[in-house]
């Protein structure tokens, strides 16, 4: 057996650069290559290894967190079939990775963490950044990893790559299990050497297979559809991995069954086709919700049931509604005691196309469908042209990017109001046009995961939609896109706080409490000042960080000047941040229900209101079985 002598940190650079997706025979890069942020933990092992290696292309990353996300990005625009690697110091910079692991894995999105960890020899025990314990010598904050991770292991011998890298390579590209896997790096272990067989590092692909469901179960589905008088498919983000946009279509052209997006699944139809309904749950259209409302059979396309799709299970109160879930995981296709169709979506509903060829919903049904979604196509006009304020409101400012971005531009949001008004409002040209993080609802993915769709895009427009709040968590990747030649367009949203909990917490009446960007008022002892008076108000300015980050910075004012603003920034070279205000109390209308737990004691009279009006809500919820 031929051998070669590499240090563990250069068999792992030397392992990734030759690992490859396969699926329906098309074949790419696992990874395309790997973030980083070096310190005393890394740079002696994986640091040098990627200096040397040069298999895997190197970006430097401004926060671990953001790269983590960027890297999430990837995978989900690249549809899971590529991914990035990242790698850390030991201490905080492994731990500032959990967050956006956690949001990979909840998200079912591949990537692959390579944290630094301490000694695996101790003598030099506690080293620098080190967390001791006295029940146990074996463990380190990496071990917060566990249960975030979708694969976890620590390699204290170079051999150890042997077994774990190929079953970390099978999770990844695993469409059931995927999610954060994460490698612990021991420091001295990653510049120790071994004899690596020269055959580990021949090219290798990782087919992903199409399974399929078992032929009994599919054939009691065909039959509950065709007995249904008003079904309803939920197109989730597994339709968009699997590839199966396409054949969804055709089966909702050739059987009528309209179709509700979750906020993953949005852009699986065009938003004008006549029976795409639009979003559905919490932050859904009135249309998509009494749909479901009324359903007596629900397909689930790829979907987990968040509880914003099912409005805290109360959405559909049909009794006789039952469930069909396709989806390559058992445990989503056993949801709400649905009939189990567990399979890749794809090729699960070309065998339904087949059988259901003789079926086709009521004309009456259709042009229910039909006259509702043509009633939210024209209020979403309506809140596009809003014009009767001297502050912007959310909806217009969505309305202009929307009408001005490029037919095949990316739109990339995550936590705060903006995505329910995106889910509701964003009229969806393209398949890829809508990219939100939601499974997770982390502030802070915008800007990083704008540059992770960009990476995977490099031609298209991206477009980062982001409130004041999740900017100040995590802006720094504005450098990271400068510094790549990656143009981002941001639209920077000031509405001096946290607009989304504030409106929360006035429906629980709470008043805003906490949510309000303001010194601490000297009389009342509270941050929540005079807001009459520019001296509450925080002299924080954000188009000048933006500056300061090395962004092209347009500032904004009106309707007009945004607009302008927009068309400069589309063609300006480098990314553009495009800073504007907005009334943080001007909402979009809500259509869904959301179970928010109300203290059931309280010296609010609102609080108290709000409570006693939350009840006829939780009296829908429903178990499913």
């Amino acid at each position: 057996m031929k051998t070669i002598q590499l240090t563990t940190a250069q068999a792992i650079v030397r392992y990734l650069g030759v690992q490859y997706s396969e699926r329906d025979q098309k074949s790419q890069r696992l990874f395309a290559g790997c973030f980083g942020i070096l310190g005393h933990g890394n740079i002696a092992g994986m640091g040098q290894a990627l200096d040397q290696e040069k298999t895997l292309t190197y970006y430097q990353s401004r926060n671990e967190q953001s790269m983590v996300h960027a890297a999430a990005a990837y995978a989900k625009v690249s549809n899971r079939l590529s991914t990035m690697a990242c790698t850390s110091s030991i201490g905080p910079g492994a731990t500032n990775m959990i967050t956006a692991a956690a949001a990979a894995t909840i998200n079912r999105l591949p990537v692959l963490l390579l944290p630094g960890d301490l000694f695996a020899k101790r003598q030099v025990a506690p080293v620098l950044q080190q967390l001791e314990s006295s029940y146990s010598q074996d463990i380190s904050v990496n071990d917060c990893f566990k249960p975030i991770s979708a694969y976890w292991d620590r390699i204290n011998r170079p051999e150890q790559l042997l077994t774990a890298l190929p079953e970390a390579m099978r999770v990844l590209t695993c469409p059931i299990q995927t999610g954060a896997v994460t490698i612990s790096l021991p420091q001295d272990v990653q510049i120790e050497a071994f004899e690596f067989p020269l055959s580990f590092f021949e090219e290798t692909q990782w087919t992903i297979s199409r399974s399929r469901p078992d032929k009994s179960l599919l054939a009691k589905a065909i039959a509950a559809i065709k007995q249904s008088e008003k079904p309803l498919l939920i197109l989730g983000g597994g339709a968009h991995y699997s590839e199966a946009l396409e054949v969804i279509r055709v089966l909702v052209d050739q059987t009528g069954i309209p179709v509700a997006e979750t906020f993953a699944g949005k852009g699986g139809l065009p938003y004008n086709h006549e029976s795409n309904l639009g979003a559905l749950g919490v932050t859904g259209t009135p249309g998509a919700n009494l749909i479901a409302q009324e359903a007596d059979l629900i397909i689930g396309v790829g979907t987990r049931y968040s509880d914003f799709t099912t409005s805290s299970k109360s959405l559909f109160q049909n009794e006789k509604v039952r469930f069909i879930n396709i989806n390559v995981a058992p445990f989503d296709a056993a949801k709400h005691h649905g009939l189990m169709l567990a399979g890749d979506a794809k090729v699960t509903v070309e065998e339904l196309l087949t059988g259901l060829s003789d079926f086709k919903v009521s004309p009456t049904y259709s042009s229910k469908v039909k006259s509702l979604c043509k009633v939210w196509d024209k209020k979403v006009s309506e809140v596009y042209n809003y014009r009767h304020h001297p502050q912007m409101s959310q909806g217009e400012i969505i309305g202009a990017v929307n009408d001005l971005a490029s037919d095949d531009a990316i739109m990339v949001a995550a936590a705060g109001s903006l995505p329910g008004d995106l889910h509701k409002l964003w009229r969806t040209k393209n398949s890829k046009g809508f990219h939100l993080e939601y499974g997770y609802s982390c502030m802070g993915y915008e800007i990083a995961g704008g540059l992770g769709a960009k990476m995977a895009c490099p031609e298209r427009e991206v477009f980062v939609l982001v409130g004041d709040a999740s900017y100040l968590m995590l802006a720094q990747e504005i450098v990271t896109s400068v510094q790549e030649g990656l143009k981002l367009i941001i639209i920077l949203i000031d509405n001096n706080g946290y607009k989304s909990i504030g409106s929360l917490s006035r429906s629980i009446g709470s008043n805003g409490f906490g949510t309000r960007f303001l010194f601490r008022d000297s009389k009342s002892g509270q941050v929540e000042g005079d807001l009459t008076s520019e001296a509450s108000y925080l002299p924080v300015n954000l188009a000048e960080n933006a500056r300061s980050l090395g962004a092209h910075v347009i500032e904004c004012t009106n309707y007009d000047s945004l607009t302008k603003g927009i068309k400069e920034a589309q063609a300006h070279p480098k990314t553009t941040v495009i800073y504007t205000t907005c009334d943080r109390y001007h909402s979009v209308e809500g259509y869904g229900w959301w179970d928010v737990p109300i203290a059931q004691v309280s010296t609010s009279k609102e609080v108290n209101e709000a409570r006693e009006a939350n009840k006829p809500q939780q009296a829908n919820q429903r178990f499913y079985y």
